[in-house]
């Protein structure tokens, strides 16, 4: 499709998770779909990054696409086993039975499994529907009004459409464009995340570990989590770590190995350091109800409770069959963006205090951190107190449309 064409009557800006679900639940209900992004066709886009996709986005894949949600859960890993320490010594520990069954009917409660991978089905399935994309176009301008869309690029293309799904990441630059704030709040403290790749012919335990003020680091705390291919360390760092001290590769070599051993640092394929980001936008459609943003592009948390792309994925359905619904009856297509974009900001403002929850149970104040050890003390007999140890540090669950 020729720059200046009109793109038809939806035109999607991001080709992540989120972007590439809009394009495959609009194709599922018979719309042709443009997807802009800003990247190269053969872009590389390193690291683990989102790793979770839950049972409820694994049905909601499933459902655009037939056949997608159960090749990503088949290519992913599925834990059963969770372990959380303190200081050293166990303190909860659950092994769930291996499910049973076998296509969509016995999905997983999660998958786990690198961005990357998640992104690679995602991309078969929209070459498999139809779905169109063009890369390196990279938006810079955004005018909206009743009649419909019209999205610029840097490069001078543009292109027309009845409505735009803005599914274009935390530097969007259709929300850019509109002038739609994200409003909230970043953590002084950081975290390390590093990924690392099982050894060969290595027989590491598939399982997740928590571990309150791990000895071997100082007493910071240390999530590993396995994905297909490798396990994920996440290291939180005081505020007054200096970078140099945790986040580069020198100081991998010194502090990783205390963790999983002397042989991993030849293994370790990527690392960066993140803060804790709860931010929602101020609305997500614009004034016109013709723009609707999705994903990063309308919120950002912080990984614990594995939000992020899972709330995009849900994002993107409630918006592509939003905008299908107003395709189908023009009338009702206001009323029908402003019930989406109200329904799924409550469930970014509910994600967002969700988040702040497990950050003030992973950084506590004197009382809480009181609070902790005295359970961690009592967990041998009262199981009760070793269970909230390993659910608080990834906040509430359920919420509005669960959480997500």
């Amino acid at each position: 499709m020729a720059a200046g064409e009109d793109s038809g009557p939806v035109l999607v800006v991001g080709a992540g998770p989120v972007g590439m679900t809009a394009a495959l639940t609009l194709r599922a209900a018979g719309l042709p779909v443009l997807v802009l992004e800003a990247g190269a066709r053969d872009r590389v886009r390193p690291g683990s990054r989102a790793l979770f996709v839950h049972r409820r986005s694994l049905r909601l894949l499933e459902r655009a696409r037939p056949g997608l949600g159960v090749r990503i859960a088949a290519y992913g890993t599925t834990w059963r086993t969770r372990r959380t320490l303190y200081r050293g010594r166990e303190v909860f520990a659950q092994t769930f039975p291996r499910a049973s069954g076998a296509g969509a009917a016995a999905l997983p409660a999660f998958t786990s499994l690198r961005q990357v991978d998640t992104e690679r089905f995602l991309h078969e399935a929209c070459a498999e529907a139809g779905v169109e994309f063009r890369f390196d176009a990279e938006v810079d301008e955004v005018r909206a009004d009743g009649d419909g869309v019209t999205v610029t690029d840097k490069a001078g293309g543009s292109w027309t459409a009845g409505h735009v799904i803005a599914a274009d990441g935390a530097r969007s630059g259709v929300r850019k464009a509109l002038g739609i704030p994200l409003e909230g709040t970043r953590s002084d403290g950081y975290h390390v995340v590093v990924d690392v790749a099982d050894p060969p012919g290595g027989d590491l335990p598939v399982e997740r570990v928590f571990h309150y003020e791990h000895p071997g680091t100082g007493g910071r705390t240390v999530l590993r989590v396995p994905f297909t291919g490798g396990f994920q360390i996440d290291l939180q760092c005081r505020a007054d770590d200096p970078p140099e001290s945790f986040g580069t590769e020198k100081a991998l070599r010194r502090w990783l190995p205390r963790l999983v051993g002397e042989d991993c640092a030849h293994r370790v394929l990527w690392v960066s350091r993140y803060h804790f980001l709860r931010k929602v936008a101020a609305s997500f459609a614009d004034p016109s109800g013709r723009v609707l943003l999705a994903g990063e592009a309308a919120h950002l948390f912080p990984p614990f409770g594995a939000r992020g792309m899972n709330s995009g994925i849900a994002d993107a359905v409630a918006a592509a069959e939003a905008v299908s619904a107003a395709c189908s009856e023009p009338s009702r297509g206001p009323a029908t963006v402003a019930g989406y974009a109200s329904a799924r900001r409550s469930a970014a403002l509910y994600n967002s205090e969700a988040a702040g929850a497990a950050l003030d149970h992973l950084r506590p104040r004197p009382w809480k951190r009181a609070t902790q050890r005295a359970a961690a003390a009592l967990s041998p007999v009262v199981p009760r107190c070793g269970e909230w140890l390993e659910r608080a540090p990834y906040g509430p669950r359920g919420g509005p449309a669960r959480g997500y």
